[in-house]
């Protein structure tokens, strides 16, 4: 076992704090470290909250943290912000908003940027969430900046997925444009005290009208006001539903399935690009110069990488 892994098993927050690190930055131990945590994990509820920038999804989040807390639970946050090229960058403000629960012992918070491409921002916040549930948080929570594409690969490994409006953002049309119904589980509608929520909520059923007419589960849609502290015991019973909903239909498991299938083949593609990666390396890029005097093109060049890689003797790697 992994020593990290160990020390995880014994909840040392510093030795989450540090494996987290190790997965962000792609050490060379990281898949040691996760085969470790593997058979760990306990089984929290993984939430994703998302929704446009002004949605109010970090108070949100602050509340709903004081909630669980008031309950008993531990909690582990991730947010994610994939516009910003530093770690924690563009939402340190966000993360001030939640600074009465730093010194907490039962909360764990932790901010991502972008490292390399979006698509390995996923992953590591997919590896990050399994770390935290290995330490033994009840309740993760995922929350995620905008609903780019790169916030939706995010949400998708949530178990439950809350989409968070407002009634002053007019932009319910956009977030649905943006895929976002697929991965809906419930909606927020927040700052419930604001002009414009009848409007807002005629919106949102009938968006729901047109795309879930016919499916087994509607998205509930619920009010809150996180500043008072409004609708958040409406939105942690709709929340609990929706896992129940998961384990008696037989929905959480087809989901596990797919998010499996896709996450080994992932690992296994990121793999293979590094090993790409540091062969070609080796290799000079010896592709290289004939593709700029055009004497090859970058398919015929991929293709004899390929072949090289599909040649090479497997007993060393490693």
């Amino acid at each position: 076992m992994h020593p990290l892994a160990q020390r995880i098993q014994q909840k040392e927050e510093r030795a989450l704090a540090r494996a987290i690190t190790l997965v962000e930055n792609n050490a060379p131990d990281k898949l040691e470290l996760l085969k470790s945590i593997y058979p760990l994990q306990k089984g929290a509820h993984w939430i994703g909250i998302t929704g446009s920038p002004g949605a109010g999804k970090s108070s949100l989040v602050n509340r709903l943290i004081s909630l669980l807390r008031k309950k008993g639970m531990t909690v582990g946050v991730v947010a994610v912000d994939p516009t910003s090229p530093f770690s924690g960058g563009a939402i340190l403000g966000d993360r001030v908003r939640m600074e009465q629960h730093f010194t907490d012992s039962g909360v764990f918070i932790r901010s991502m940027g972008t490292r390399g491409s979006l698509g390995g921002l996923a992953r590591t916040a997919k590896e990050t969430v399994r770390l935290m549930d290995a330490y033994g948080f009840d309740v993760i929570l995922i929350e995620t900046v905008g609903v780019g594409q790169s916030e939706l690969d995010i949400m998708k490994l949530a178990h439950s997925t809350a989409v968070v409006l407002n009634p002053g953002s007019g932009d319910v049309i956009q977030v649905f444009k943006a895929g976002i119904m697929e991965i809906a589980d419930l909606f927020v509608v927040n700052k419930a005290d604001m002009p414009g929520v009848p409007k807002l909520l005629a919106e949102i059923e009938a968006m729901l009208d047109l795309v879930k007419h016919d499916a087994d589960y509607r998205p509930p849609v619920v009010q809150t006001i996180s500043t008072e502290n409004k609708g958040l015991e409406e939105l942690w019973t709709a929340l609990v539903a929706h896992r129940e909903y998961l384990v008696q239909s037989g929905e959480g498991k087809k989901r596990r399935n797919q998010n499996l299938q896709q996450e080994v083949i992932e690992v296994v593609q990121h793999e293979l690009y590094q090993q790409i990666w540091r062969q070609e390396e080796e290799r000079g890029f010896s592709w290289l110069e004939p593709l700029l005097q055009g004497k090859t093109d970058p398919y015929s060049a991929a293709e004899s990488i390929m072949k090289g890689k599909a040649e090479a003797p497997t007993g060393n790697e490693g």
